[in-house]
């Protein structure tokens, strides 16, 4: 089968950047005036999630440094519901893969799934916050702040749902998910973030907004009145900055790597264009991918393939990787069973392309709409299919760097990466 020809694109994104984090987090947080609240001696306990957020571990260091200024004993908290496969070692590895370790930020880790029950929710539903959080004197609620994958509403990804999900740890993410079927979003998380703020000593979050580059666009310290108000226009300002593929129309997307580090549900639904439906884009999303391709795992997701399931092909390789335990646990736990699914599989990525675009429609292989991206966080440069060369000839946000030239394959007939192929092409 003949394939198409690819060009390598960059595309343009507006992106304010915060350049001096430790500077930032210290000034946002001076502004909540928390040496008015926090004695010398007693702990605060810091959330850290485990998202691939950009520059965590100098963002909870320097907060956990604040703290220290002020005579305050910094504790680090794991804030990750069911993630590294539901256990408190699991949960710790996560965040110490991410360079948040107790000898880079002098602060302890403590790491468990127990949970206190602090209260019911009107609904009667019990609320579940991380024992070794509330033990603390205080609590600072650190999380960034992005559309969700699955939900839509005034409050989405952010520091209501680290209250809700992240610190509710397991038991609370499993019975919060469950209730999300019975009532809306926006109203269980509201309700939950209500009894939190009353009942476990939180003393104020610390926001995060990424810009497209995935880099730290913007910290805000938040003090807890202002929760939702705050975040509501922050998660608009997130809407606004994220990454997006170059085209709505696209008959094969070609994903490097998954993983829950990349986002929560292993690839972006708002970027892929299926928030809403596991295999095809609707009227609510601004991408329609005919046919998705995943070729691999992240290491940072430590074999958990959650949203494996929301593509159609995959390699065979990719399959062997899954972990079934943490995949399992992860997409049951978050209501989403078929994301753990195990698309069609075959051995090599030329096979898989080969059946893949077989499925597309009418159009000649070589004339197929391919895009090709590293995952859906690194969306400056990416690989698209001659066939769009009108089309990013008429645009201002978008770059040539290289091609046509043929899709590039290694010596086992499986695709060189966009980033290894991209750092040839600066090389030469």
């Amino acid at each position: 089968m003949a394939f198409p020809k690819m060009l390598r694109v960059e595309q343009k994104f507006d992106a304010p950047r915060v350049d001096d984090i430790p500077e930032e987090v210290q000034r946002q947080l001076e502004s909540l005036s928390l040496g008015e609240t926090v004695q010398a001696g007693q702990t605060v306990a810091i959330s850290a999630g485990s998202r691939g957020i950009a520059n965590i571990a100098v963002i909870i260091k320097a907060a956990a440094d604040h703290f220290k200024s002020l005579g305050a004993i910094p504790i680090i908290v794991p804030a990750m519901g069911s993630h590294g496969g539901g256990t408190a070692e699991g949960q710790r590895g996560i965040i110490e893969s991410y360079g948040i370790t107790e000898e880079f930020t002098g602060a302890e880790i403590r790491s468990s799934m127990e949970t206190v029950i602090v209260d019911k929710t009107p609904h009667g539903i019990p609320v579940h916050f991380d024992k070794n959080a509330f033990e603390c004197d205080h609590v600072l609620v650190c999380g960034r702040i992005k559309p969700h994958t699955g939900f839509v509403g005034e409050i989405e990804s952010g520091l209501h749902k680290m209250m809700l999900i992240g610190l509710g740890k397991h038991a609370g993410a499993k019975i919060y998910h469950r209730a999300i079927e019975d009532f809306s979003f926006l109203e269980i998380i509201r309700a939950v973030a209500d009894v939190v703020l009353d009942k476990c000593s939180v003393i104020g979050g610390l926001a995060i907004v990424e810009n497209a580059y995935d880099e730290t666009g913007q910290l805000a310290a938040v003090a807890p009145g202002d929760f939702f108000e705050r975040e509501k226009e922050l998660l608009v300002t997130a809407k606004s900055w994220m990454p997006r593929l170059p085209f709505e129309k696209i008959d094969l997307l070609v994903v490097d790597e998954i993983g829950k580090n990349i986002s929560g549900s292993g690839m972006d639904t708002n970027v892929i264009g299926r928030k809403f439906r596991d295999h095809s884009g609707t009227e609510r999303d601004s991408v329609n991918c005919k046919r998705i391709f995943v070729r691999g795992l992240t290491e940072e997701t430590h074999g958990n393939a959650c949203g494996l399931g929301l593509a159609e092909f995959t390699n065979a390789r990719t399959a062997v990787a899954v972990d079934q335990v943490s995949t399992r646990i992860n997409c049951l736990t978050g209501g989403h069973p078929t994301a753990g699914a195990i698309p069609v599989s075959l051995e090599t990525d030329g096979d898989v392309i080969e059946a893949a675009l077989q499925t597309v429609g009418l159009a000649e292989p070589e004339d197929t709409k391919i895009v090709h991206i590293s995952d859906t966080l690194h969306l400056r440069e990416v690989l698209v299919s001659e066939v769009y060369l009108s089309q990013v000839e008429d645009r201002d946000d978008l770059t040539i760097l290289d091609g046509p030239n043929e899709m590039e394959f290694d010596s086992d007939s499986n695709l060189i990466p966009v980033s290894a192929a991209g750092a040839a092409v600066a090389a030469h």
